[in-house]
């Protein structure tokens, strides 16, 4: 009788755990959408202040090209690239949570204006997230052109 009453006080030790995990991960998935969505606004209105915040002074950030840029050089273009830039919108994105890391994956249309016309070019991102002293922070992102509809 003894176990098994130490039996179902454990399945209930390890069903609360589970279920205060994935709470963890809700919040987490709740804090870094919020993350991305500030970083879209900040983006849009060159605020390289409010990038600066989010991003990890190490961050690894990969070009449509496949060039790669340091943290430094990202927010320099950010000023001059925000110009044209006539709106940021993400079409997806979500988040997923393994631990003190998240990933993000979505797709951004940003329609800029380019020789007097207006385009809208399309892009698939993953950004890389930590958790780190309490708060998360970006440390890699890749975008890559999407040339079709998926």
């Amino acid at each position: 009788m003894r176990w098994i009453s130490f039996g179902i006080l454990l399945a209930l030790m390890v069903g609360l755990a589970l279920t205060v995990l994935a709470q963890d991960d809700e919040v987490a998935r709740t804090q870094v959408l919020g993350l991305e969505k500030a970083w879209n606004q900040a983006y849009k209105a060159g605020d390289v202040k409010a990038l600066s915040s989010i991003l990890d002074n190490s961050l690894v950030l990969v070009e449509d090209d496949g060039s790669l840029k340091t943290k430094s050089e990202f927010l320099a273009s950010v000023k001059a690239a925000n110009a044209n830039d006539e709106q940021v919108a993400s079409e997806s994105l979500t988040v997923r949570v393994f631990g003190n890391t998240a990933i993000a994956i979505g797709v951004i249309a940003v329609k800029e204006a380019k020789g007097g016309k207006t385009v809208v070019r399309r892009e698939r991102f993953i950004d890389t997230w930590i958790n780190k002293n309490g708060s998360w922070i970006c440390i890699a992102t890749d975008a890559t052109p999407m040339t079709h509809g998926g």
